[in-house]
């Protein structure tokens, strides 16, 4: 086998290694459990008989109710009472609001309009660097923080590769070029590039190359721990 054989096998490898890490479909439509009740109450009765780790057999035995029609629940394939509701609270361990929290649950949405993002003090704000935060939504079913910055580094501002902080971080590029460190990598960064990476490590601008420069910040990290 040539080197150049050799390569492209090597990348087809890394294509391939890249897409089965990526399980989750991004064009895949979600069930109708959000917007329609029953799909929405089935699901939660699921996940709760679930994580009891307990046969359907064993909740429609402990309910009463019968194997098929406690099949036709987790289904979303039909409406049960509320008598059969409280039934399956009850067996379950929970309050029958506890099957309604998925169809109520509010998804949020924030908008900022060019120029209105909030700019925030953050601990490079110390070395010139000007954060506009971008949206922020807090306590979020899936238990992570979301913080979107639009990061601005001028001739007032100093390099500062020491950043860290718990979570994973995106960085995108949008304009002038810089050297990014991160750990003990350097990074030459153009419009158009980006650098996603565990943000524990020590990270930031360490040469601007080309003024000014402005990039995309997106960091991550449980809903518990802080920045």
């Amino acid at each position: 086998m040539t080197k150049v054989e050799a390569a492209r096998g090597s990348r087809r490898s890394g294509t391939h290694d890249a897409k089965a890490i990526l399980k989750q479909d991004p064009h895949a439509l979600r069930d109708a459990k959000e917007n329609n009740l029953e799909m929405a109450i089935g699901h939660e009765v699921r996940a709760y008989r679930k994580k009891l780790g307990i046969t359907g057999a064993d909740l429609a035995s402990a309910t009463g109710i019968s194997l098929g029609m406690l099949s036709k629940i987790e289904n979303g394939n039909t409406s049960p009472s509320l008598t059969t509701l409280q039934s399956l609270a009850r067996a379950l361990g929970v309050p029958v609001t506890a099957f309604f929290r998925r169809f109520e649950e509010k998804r949020n949405a924030v908008f900022v309009k060019a120029g209105e993002g909030l700019e925030m003090e953050r601990r490079g704000t110390r070395a010139g660097h000007q954060y506009n935060l971008l949206g922020h939504i807090g306590n979020g079913s899936n238990g992570l923080q979301v913080e979107p910055y639009l990061i601005t580094l001028t001739a007032d501002s100093d390099v500062f590769p020491a950043f860290q902080h718990a979570g994973l971080e995106l960085i995108y590029m949008l304009e002038g070029e810089v050297k990014y460190r991160h750990a003990d990598k350097l990074y030459a960064m153009l419009p158009g590039d980006s650098l996603f990476f565990d943000a524990d490590a020590p990270h930031g601008p360490e040469v601007l190359v080309s003024l000014p420069i402005r990039f995309l910040s997106i960091i991550s990290y449980p809903e518990k721990s802080g920045t």
